[in-house]
Protein backbone atom coordinates (compact mmCIF):
# COMPACT_ATOMS: atom_id res chain seq x y z
CA UNK A 1 0.00 0.00 0.00
CA UNK A 2 1.36 3.63 -0.87
CA UNK A 3 -0.11 6.90 0.50
CA UNK A 4 0.80 9.70 -1.77
CA UNK A 5 -0.33 13.04 -2.04
CA UNK A 6 2.09 15.89 -4.30
CA UNK A 7 4.31 18.19 -2.77
CA UNK A 8 3.43 16.88 0.45
CA UNK A 9 4.21 13.00 1.42
CA UNK A 10 4.84 9.83 -0.45
CA UNK A 11 4.99 7.00 1.35
CA UNK A 12 5.67 3.33 -0.27
CA UNK A 13 5.22 -0.41 0.93
CA UNK A 14 3.13 0.32 3.86
CA UNK A 15 1.64 -3.20 5.32
CA UNK A 16 -0.18 -3.29 8.50
CA UNK A 17 1.74 -1.64 11.02
CA UNK A 18 3.94 0.88 9.98
CA UNK A 19 6.72 2.68 12.18
CA UNK A 20 8.16 6.47 11.18
CA UNK A 21 11.85 6.77 12.87
CA UNK A 22 13.26 10.28 13.54
CA UNK A 23 14.13 12.63 16.05
CA UNK A 24 12.34 15.07 17.21
CA UNK A 25 11.73 18.12 14.99
CA UNK A 26 12.28 15.65 11.69
CA UNK A 27 8.82 16.52 10.47
CA UNK A 28 6.86 12.71 11.87
CA UNK A 29 3.96 14.94 13.53
CA UNK A 30 3.62 17.10 10.18
CA UNK A 31 3.33 14.21 8.39
CA UNK A 32 0.51 12.31 9.97
CA UNK A 33 -1.26 15.19 10.46
CA UNK A 34 -0.88 16.18 7.03
CA UNK A 35 -2.02 12.53 5.80
CA UNK A 36 -5.04 12.75 8.08
CA UNK A 37 -6.34 15.44 7.06
CA UNK A 38 -5.84 14.97 3.35
CA UNK A 39 -7.48 11.29 3.47
CA UNK A 40 -10.26 12.93 5.58
CA UNK A 41 -11.05 15.31 2.83
CA UNK A 42 -11.10 12.78 0.48
CA UNK A 43 -13.12 10.62 2.39
CA UNK A 44 -11.56 7.63 1.78
CA UNK A 45 -12.90 6.02 5.01
CA UNK A 46 -12.20 6.13 8.67
CA UNK A 47 -8.97 8.49 9.47
CA UNK A 48 -7.92 8.89 13.53
CA UNK A 49 -4.70 11.03 14.21
CA UNK A 50 -3.64 10.29 17.71
CA UNK A 51 -1.90 13.68 19.56
CA UNK A 52 1.61 12.94 20.89
CA UNK A 53 0.88 15.30 24.33
CA UNK A 54 -2.25 13.36 25.60
CA UNK A 55 -3.16 15.45 28.84
CA UNK A 56 -5.89 15.22 31.48
CA UNK A 57 -6.99 12.92 33.63
CA UNK A 58 -9.09 9.58 33.54
CA UNK A 59 -12.44 11.60 34.51
CA UNK A 60 -15.74 12.34 33.27
CA UNK A 61 -16.06 15.94 32.21
CA UNK A 62 -19.72 16.95 30.46
CA UNK A 63 -18.14 19.66 28.81
CA UNK A 64 -15.64 17.27 26.54
CA UNK A 65 -18.37 15.52 25.90
CA UNK A 66 -20.68 18.14 24.86
CA UNK A 67 -18.31 19.90 22.29
CA UNK A 68 -17.73 16.51 20.73
CA UNK A 69 -21.23 16.05 20.28
CA UNK A 70 -22.17 19.40 19.42
CA UNK A 71 -19.12 19.92 16.81
CA UNK A 72 -17.97 17.21 14.35
CA UNK A 73 -14.79 19.19 13.99
CA UNK A 74 -14.20 19.75 17.52
CA UNK A 75 -12.53 16.39 18.16
CA UNK A 76 -10.36 16.16 15.26
CA UNK A 77 -9.28 19.64 15.62
CA UNK A 78 -8.16 19.02 19.10
CA UNK A 79 -5.83 16.22 18.33
CA UNK A 80 -4.61 17.87 15.38
CA UNK A 81 -2.88 20.31 18.10
CA UNK A 82 0.87 18.68 19.61
CA UNK A 83 -0.80 18.76 22.90
CA UNK A 84 -4.42 18.46 24.13
CA UNK A 85 -5.00 18.91 27.87
CA UNK A 86 -8.44 16.55 28.02
CA UNK A 87 -7.53 14.13 25.84
CA UNK A 88 -8.11 11.92 28.80
CA UNK A 89 -11.65 13.19 29.62
CA UNK A 90 -12.02 12.91 26.37
CA UNK A 91 -10.98 9.38 26.55
CA UNK A 92 -14.01 8.19 29.52
CA UNK A 93 -16.47 9.82 26.56
CA UNK A 94 -15.24 7.57 24.24
CA UNK A 95 -15.39 4.19 26.51
CA UNK A 96 -18.97 5.28 26.72
CA UNK A 97 -19.26 5.53 23.49
CA UNK A 98 -17.06 2.11 23.00
CA UNK A 99 -19.89 0.54 25.00
CA UNK A 100 -22.67 1.68 23.28
CA UNK A 101 -21.26 0.48 19.92
CA UNK A 102 -20.44 -2.81 21.11
CA UNK A 103 -23.94 -3.17 22.44
CA UNK A 104 -25.25 -2.17 18.87
CA UNK A 105 -22.92 -5.15 17.37
CA UNK A 106 -24.13 -7.75 19.56
CA UNK A 107 -27.72 -6.69 18.48
CA UNK A 108 -26.71 -7.53 15.04
CA UNK A 109 -24.51 -10.64 15.84
CA UNK A 110 -25.77 -12.62 18.92
CA UNK A 111 -23.00 -14.82 18.91
CA UNK A 112 -20.95 -12.04 20.13
CA UNK A 113 -19.06 -11.86 23.65
CA UNK A 114 -20.38 -9.25 26.13
CA UNK A 115 -18.70 -6.14 26.64
CA UNK A 116 -15.99 -7.88 29.64
CA UNK A 117 -14.26 -9.13 26.54
CA UNK A 118 -13.85 -5.82 25.44
CA UNK A 119 -12.72 -4.88 29.43
CA UNK A 120 -10.16 -7.82 29.56
CA UNK A 121 -8.38 -6.65 26.37
CA UNK A 122 -7.63 -3.40 28.35
CA UNK A 123 -7.03 -4.86 31.23
CA UNK A 124 -4.66 -7.29 29.88
CA UNK A 125 -2.39 -4.15 29.01
CA UNK A 126 -2.44 -3.14 32.46
CA UNK A 127 0.71 -4.31 35.23
CA UNK A 128 -0.84 -2.96 38.04
CA UNK A 129 -4.04 -1.79 37.63
CA UNK A 130 -7.48 -2.73 36.16
CA UNK A 131 -10.64 -1.00 35.20
CA UNK A 132 -14.14 -2.33 36.34
CA UNK A 133 -17.94 -1.79 34.49
CA UNK A 134 -20.13 0.03 36.57
CA UNK A 135 -23.92 0.94 36.28
CA UNK A 136 -23.56 3.87 34.62
CA UNK A 137 -22.14 2.87 31.54
CA UNK A 138 -18.88 4.21 33.09
CA UNK A 139 -15.86 2.89 34.80
CA UNK A 140 -14.13 2.49 38.39
CA UNK A 141 -10.10 1.69 38.63
CA UNK A 142 -8.49 -0.62 41.17
CA UNK A 143 -5.28 -2.34 41.75
CA UNK A 144 -5.12 -5.57 41.06
CA UNK A 145 -3.20 -7.01 43.80
CA UNK A 146 -5.93 -5.72 46.55
CA UNK A 147 -8.74 -4.89 44.68
CA UNK A 148 -8.31 -1.44 46.14
CA UNK A 149 -10.22 0.98 44.42
CA UNK A 150 -8.46 4.52 43.37
CA UNK A 151 -9.09 7.78 42.13
CA UNK A 152 -8.11 8.34 38.58
CA UNK A 153 -5.42 11.28 39.56
CA UNK A 154 -3.40 8.49 41.84
CA UNK A 155 -2.89 5.98 38.53
CA UNK A 156 1.09 6.36 37.19
CA UNK A 157 0.88 8.43 34.42
CA UNK A 158 2.01 5.18 32.23
CA UNK A 159 -0.85 3.17 33.41
CA UNK A 160 -3.36 6.29 32.27
CA UNK A 161 -1.99 6.86 28.92
CA UNK A 162 -2.69 3.37 27.81
CA UNK A 163 -6.38 2.95 28.70
CA UNK A 164 -6.99 6.61 26.99
CA UNK A 165 -5.11 4.63 24.40
CA UNK A 166 -6.28 1.45 24.28
CA UNK A 167 -9.49 3.27 24.51
CA UNK A 168 -8.72 5.53 21.58
CA UNK A 169 -7.92 2.16 19.65
CA UNK A 170 -10.70 0.16 20.43
CA UNK A 171 -13.19 2.94 19.46
CA UNK A 172 -11.64 3.38 16.11
CA UNK A 173 -12.05 -0.40 15.48
CA UNK A 174 -15.57 -0.42 15.64
CA UNK A 175 -15.87 2.66 14.12
CA UNK A 176 -14.27 1.50 10.86
CA UNK A 177 -15.78 1.68 7.43
CA UNK A 178 -16.14 -1.82 5.39
CA UNK A 179 -14.38 -1.90 2.47
CA UNK A 180 -12.70 1.28 2.41
CA UNK A 181 -9.12 2.41 3.73
CA UNK A 182 -9.22 2.88 7.28
CA UNK A 183 -5.92 3.93 8.82
CA UNK A 184 -4.93 4.92 12.47
CA UNK A 185 -2.57 7.99 12.86
CA UNK A 186 -0.48 7.35 16.42
CA UNK A 187 2.06 9.96 17.00
CA UNK A 188 4.33 8.75 19.92
CA UNK A 189 2.56 6.58 21.96
CA UNK A 190 5.72 5.63 23.67
CA UNK A 191 5.17 8.84 25.92
CA UNK A 192 5.38 8.09 29.26
CA UNK A 193 5.54 4.44 28.57
CA UNK A 194 8.17 1.91 30.25
CA UNK A 195 9.64 0.11 27.70
CA UNK A 196 7.58 -2.97 28.71
CA UNK A 197 4.33 -1.06 28.74
CA UNK A 198 5.78 -0.15 24.93
CA UNK A 199 5.84 -3.52 23.94
CA UNK A 200 2.19 -4.65 25.63
CA UNK A 201 1.02 -1.74 23.54
CA UNK A 202 2.47 -3.39 20.45
CA UNK A 203 0.94 -6.85 21.67
CA UNK A 204 -2.10 -5.21 22.06
CA UNK A 205 -2.28 -3.56 18.48
CA UNK A 206 -0.90 -6.51 16.53
CA UNK A 207 -4.40 -8.24 17.89
CA UNK A 208 -6.91 -5.65 17.11
CA UNK A 209 -5.42 -5.88 13.58
CA UNK A 210 -6.90 -9.58 13.06
CA UNK A 211 -10.40 -7.99 12.35
CA UNK A 212 -8.88 -6.62 8.94
CA UNK A 213 -10.80 -3.36 9.03
CA UNK A 214 -7.40 -0.90 8.80
CA UNK A 215 -3.80 -0.17 9.31
CA UNK A 216 -1.70 1.96 11.47
CA UNK A 217 1.17 4.36 11.08
CA UNK A 218 3.07 5.39 14.16
CA UNK A 219 5.34 7.93 14.55
CA UNK A 220 8.12 7.48 17.55
CA UNK A 221 11.79 7.51 18.42
CA UNK A 222 11.64 4.64 20.14
CA UNK A 223 13.48 1.20 19.12
CA UNK A 224 11.59 -0.59 22.28
CA UNK A 225 8.50 -0.64 19.47
CA UNK A 226 10.13 -1.35 16.58
CA UNK A 227 11.96 -4.77 18.48
CA UNK A 228 8.35 -5.24 19.89
CA UNK A 229 7.19 -5.60 16.13
CA UNK A 230 10.35 -7.43 14.82
CA UNK A 231 8.49 -11.26 15.03
CA UNK A 232 5.48 -9.78 13.74
CA UNK A 233 5.26 -10.52 9.85
CA UNK A 234 3.03 -7.16 8.65
CA UNK A 235 5.35 -4.32 10.01
CA UNK A 236 7.59 -2.47 7.96
CA UNK A 237 9.65 0.97 9.17
CA UNK A 238 11.16 3.87 8.02
CA UNK A 239 13.67 6.17 8.87
CA UNK A 240 12.87 10.21 8.03
CA UNK A 241 15.01 12.52 8.05
CA UNK A 242 14.80 16.26 8.42
CA UNK A 243 12.51 18.06 5.38
CA UNK A 244 11.69 14.55 3.79
CA UNK A 245 8.72 14.20 2.41
CA UNK A 246 9.70 11.05 1.08
CA UNK A 247 9.74 7.47 3.56
CA UNK A 248 10.21 3.71 1.63
CA UNK A 249 8.81 1.45 4.40
CA UNK A 250 10.66 -1.90 4.52
CA UNK A 251 10.21 -4.84 6.36
CA UNK A 252 11.89 -5.58 9.83
CA UNK A 253 14.25 -8.56 9.06
CA UNK A 254 17.18 -10.50 10.94
CA UNK A 255 19.67 -7.44 10.09
CA UNK A 256 17.55 -5.18 11.98
CA UNK A 257 16.42 -8.12 14.89
CA UNK A 258 20.60 -8.18 15.31
CA UNK A 259 20.73 -4.38 15.33
CA UNK A 260 17.75 -2.94 17.08
CA UNK A 261 18.34 -4.53 20.60
CA UNK A 262 21.88 -2.78 20.98
CA UNK A 263 20.31 0.63 19.99
CA UNK A 264 18.50 0.46 23.60
CA UNK A 265 14.82 0.71 25.04
CA UNK A 266 14.97 4.90 24.32
CA UNK A 267 18.03 6.17 22.12
CA UNK A 268 17.48 10.09 22.88
CA UNK A 269 18.46 9.00 26.38
CA UNK A 270 21.84 8.56 25.24
CA UNK A 271 22.54 5.79 26.43
CA UNK A 272 23.72 4.88 22.79
CA UNK A 273 25.88 7.22 22.70
CA UNK A 274 28.04 5.94 25.89
CA UNK A 275 27.62 2.31 24.85
CA UNK A 276 28.01 2.79 20.67
CA UNK A 277 27.64 -0.60 18.52
CA UNK A 278 30.60 -2.35 17.35
CA UNK A 279 29.66 -3.98 13.96
CA UNK A 280 31.97 -7.22 14.16
CA UNK A 281 32.02 -9.74 11.49
CA UNK A 282 31.67 -13.22 13.37
CA UNK A 283 30.93 -14.27 17.37
CA UNK A 284 34.42 -15.08 17.88
CA UNK A 285 35.49 -10.93 17.56
CA UNK A 286 31.36 -10.48 19.25
CA UNK A 287 33.13 -12.36 22.16
CA UNK A 288 36.47 -10.68 22.34
CA UNK A 289 35.00 -7.57 22.73
CA UNK A 290 32.31 -9.05 25.37
CA UNK A 291 35.64 -10.18 27.48
CA UNK A 292 37.50 -7.08 26.91
CA UNK A 293 34.26 -4.84 28.01
CA UNK A 294 33.86 -7.06 31.32
CA UNK A 295 38.11 -6.98 32.04
CA UNK A 296 37.94 -3.23 31.96
CA UNK A 297 34.86 -3.21 34.16
CA UNK A 298 32.75 -1.64 31.37
CA UNK A 299 35.92 1.42 30.56
CA UNK A 300 35.64 -0.17 27.40
CA UNK A 301 32.05 0.87 25.65
CA UNK A 302 31.78 -0.87 22.63
CA UNK A 303 28.77 -2.82 21.98
CA UNK A 304 29.95 -5.87 20.04
CA UNK A 305 27.47 -7.15 17.02
CA UNK A 306 28.24 -9.69 14.36
CA UNK A 307 27.06 -9.18 11.17
CA UNK A 308 27.67 -13.06 9.98
CA UNK A 309 30.21 -12.83 8.02
CA UNK A 310 32.52 -9.75 6.05
CA UNK A 311 30.40 -10.41 2.96
CA UNK A 312 27.07 -8.76 5.10
CA UNK A 313 29.37 -5.92 6.65
CA UNK A 314 28.84 -3.06 4.25
CA UNK A 315 24.71 -3.45 4.74
CA UNK A 316 24.76 -3.89 8.22
CA UNK A 317 27.14 0.09 8.45
CA UNK A 318 24.29 1.37 5.85
CA UNK A 319 21.52 0.65 8.06
CA UNK A 320 23.49 1.62 11.60
CA UNK A 321 24.07 4.73 9.64
CA UNK A 322 20.10 5.43 8.49
CA UNK A 323 19.32 4.92 12.00
CA UNK A 324 21.94 7.03 13.98
CA UNK A 325 21.03 9.66 11.51
CA UNK A 326 17.13 9.05 12.12
CA UNK A 327 17.32 9.52 15.72
CA UNK A 328 20.85 10.49 17.50
CA UNK A 329 22.49 13.85 17.86
CA UNK A 330 26.11 13.72 17.45
CA UNK A 331 26.37 9.67 17.94
CA UNK A 332 28.90 7.58 16.43
CA UNK A 333 29.23 3.74 15.81
CA UNK A 334 32.03 1.81 15.17
CA UNK A 335 32.88 -1.36 12.85
CA UNK A 336 35.64 -3.83 12.75
CA UNK A 337 37.21 -5.91 9.57
CA UNK A 338 39.84 -8.34 9.48
CA UNK A 339 42.98 -6.96 7.80
CA UNK A 340 42.81 -10.89 5.44
CA UNK A 341 45.05 -10.40 2.65
CA UNK A 342 44.38 -6.62 1.98
CA UNK A 343 45.26 -2.82 2.90
CA UNK A 344 44.61 -2.44 6.59
CA UNK A 345 43.47 1.17 5.49
CA UNK A 346 39.87 2.28 5.67
CA UNK A 347 38.20 5.62 5.00
CA UNK A 348 35.38 6.10 7.61
CA UNK A 349 31.47 7.26 6.56
CA UNK A 350 30.23 9.56 9.05
CA UNK A 351 29.02 8.95 11.57
CA UNK A 352 30.21 5.39 10.84
CA UNK A 353 34.47 4.94 12.33
CA UNK A 354 35.49 1.90 10.52
CA UNK A 355 38.76 -0.01 11.74
CA UNK A 356 40.91 -2.65 9.86
CA UNK A 357 42.83 -4.77 11.96
CA UNK A 358 46.64 -4.73 11.12
CA UNK A 359 47.06 -8.21 11.42
CA UNK A 360 45.72 -11.06 9.04
CA UNK A 361 42.53 -11.72 10.94
CA UNK A 362 41.66 -12.14 15.24
CA UNK A 363 43.14 -15.59 15.78
CA UNK A 364 46.47 -13.65 15.19
CA UNK A 365 46.38 -11.60 18.15
CA UNK A 366 46.65 -14.93 20.15
CA UNK A 367 50.31 -14.77 19.26
CA UNK A 368 51.12 -11.16 20.66
CA UNK A 369 53.74 -10.77 23.36
CA UNK A 370 51.18 -9.79 25.71
CA UNK A 371 48.88 -12.42 25.06
CA UNK A 372 51.00 -15.01 25.08
CA UNK A 373 52.67 -13.74 28.42
CA UNK A 374 49.59 -13.76 30.18
CA UNK A 375 49.55 -17.70 29.06
CA UNK A 376 52.83 -18.27 30.66
CA UNK A 377 54.78 -18.54 27.35
CA UNK A 378 57.12 -16.54 25.76
CA UNK A 379 56.99 -16.49 21.54
CA UNK A 380 60.46 -18.41 21.59
CA UNK A 381 58.61 -21.33 23.98
CA UNK A 382 55.56 -20.87 21.69
CA UNK A 383 57.82 -22.08 18.98
CA UNK A 384 59.47 -24.50 20.48
CA UNK A 385 55.88 -26.45 21.20
CA UNK A 386 55.10 -25.99 17.38
CA UNK A 387 58.23 -27.92 16.65
CA UNK A 388 57.38 -30.24 19.32
CA UNK A 389 53.83 -30.71 17.93
CA UNK A 390 55.03 -30.90 14.05
CA UNK A 391 57.45 -34.22 15.31
CA UNK A 392 54.49 -35.55 16.46
CA UNK A 393 51.66 -35.46 14.69
CA UNK A 394 52.35 -36.00 11.45
CA UNK A 395 49.03 -37.56 10.16
CA UNK A 396 47.47 -34.92 11.43
CA UNK A 397 44.99 -32.93 9.22
CA UNK A 398 45.91 -29.54 10.05
CA UNK A 399 49.85 -30.92 9.80
CA UNK A 400 50.61 -29.22 6.29
CA UNK A 401 48.88 -25.93 7.48
CA UNK A 402 51.30 -26.08 10.66
CA UNK A 403 54.39 -27.11 8.53
CA UNK A 404 53.20 -24.32 6.01
CA UNK A 405 53.50 -21.79 9.12
CA UNK A 406 56.23 -22.86 10.23
CA UNK A 407 58.18 -22.06 6.78
CA UNK A 408 57.08 -18.60 6.51
CA UNK A 409 59.34 -18.22 9.60
CA UNK A 410 56.72 -18.30 11.78
CA UNK A 411 54.92 -15.03 10.48
CA UNK A 412 52.20 -15.04 13.30
CA UNK A 413 51.06 -11.27 12.20
CA UNK A 414 50.12 -12.12 9.11
CA UNK A 415 49.79 -16.05 8.20
CA UNK A 416 46.17 -17.18 8.01
CA UNK A 417 46.01 -19.03 11.73
CA UNK A 418 42.03 -19.91 11.21
CA UNK A 419 42.53 -23.31 10.91
CA UNK A 420 45.12 -23.50 13.86
CA UNK A 421 43.85 -21.65 16.50
CA UNK A 422 42.32 -24.25 18.42
CA UNK A 423 45.80 -26.31 18.46
CA UNK A 424 47.91 -23.21 19.04
CA UNK A 425 45.70 -22.31 22.33
CA UNK A 426 45.91 -26.09 22.94
CA UNK A 427 49.97 -25.49 22.92
CA UNK A 428 49.74 -22.78 25.87
CA UNK A 429 47.98 -25.78 28.53
CA UNK A 430 45.24 -22.81 29.41
CA UNK A 431 41.55 -23.94 29.92
CA UNK A 432 40.59 -20.30 28.56
CA UNK A 433 39.03 -20.22 25.41
CA UNK A 434 41.17 -18.39 23.03
CA UNK A 435 38.91 -15.20 22.47
CA UNK A 436 38.83 -15.04 26.56
CA UNK A 437 43.26 -14.79 26.16
CA UNK A 438 42.53 -11.86 23.97
CA UNK A 439 40.00 -9.96 25.60
CA UNK A 440 41.04 -9.81 28.85
CA UNK A 441 44.43 -8.50 27.14
CA UNK A 442 42.66 -5.96 25.42
CA UNK A 443 40.61 -5.07 28.76
CA UNK A 444 44.06 -4.73 30.60
CA UNK A 445 45.15 -2.40 27.92
CA UNK A 446 42.27 -0.26 28.85
CA UNK A 447 43.02 -0.17 32.71
CA UNK A 448 46.25 0.70 32.48
CA UNK A 449 47.83 -2.72 33.44
CA UNK A 450 49.13 -3.31 30.48
CA UNK A 451 51.13 -0.29 28.67
CA UNK A 452 49.77 0.71 24.84
CA UNK A 453 53.38 -0.56 22.91
CA UNK A 454 53.05 -0.11 19.45
CA UNK A 455 56.29 -2.07 18.81
CA UNK A 456 56.44 -5.34 17.09
CA UNK A 457 54.56 -8.52 17.20
CA UNK A 458 52.78 -6.40 20.56
CA UNK A 459 48.83 -6.78 20.58
CA UNK A 460 48.49 -2.58 19.93
CA UNK A 461 50.71 -3.24 16.98
CA UNK A 462 48.48 -5.45 15.84
CA UNK A 463 45.19 -4.00 16.77
CA UNK A 464 46.16 -1.44 14.58
CA UNK A 465 46.86 2.74 15.66
CA UNK A 466 43.47 3.87 14.88
CA UNK A 467 41.15 0.85 17.17
CA UNK A 468 44.31 1.14 19.75
CA UNK A 469 43.65 4.86 20.15
CA UNK A 470 39.74 4.19 20.66
CA UNK A 471 40.51 1.54 23.65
Amino acid sequence: MDIKHEGEYNLTGLSKINIILGKNGCGKSTLLKRIEQRLTDQNLGEVNYVTPERGGALQYNSSVEQNATNDQNYTRNSKRNNQWTQFKNYSVSQYRRLLILHLTDIERDRTLPGFDSILDRINNLLTNIKIVRTAKGEFDLFTKATNTKLQANNLSSGESELIALAIECLTFEKTCEPNKQNLLLLDEPDVHLHPDLQANFISFLIELLTSNKFSIIIATHSTAILGALLNFADSRFAVLTNGNINAAFKPLNEMYQNILPIFGAHPLSNLFNQNPILLVEGDDDVRIWQQANRTSNGAIKFYPCSVGGVGSMPDYETSVIEIINGVYDNAKAFSLRDRDEGDENIEDTPPLVRFKLSCRAAENLILTDEVLSSLNLTWQQMQEEIDRWLLSFTTHPKFAIMNEFKNTGFDRKNFDLKELRNIIIGLTETAKPWEVAVGQVIGQIKNGHILKDNAADKICNYLGVKLTDQI
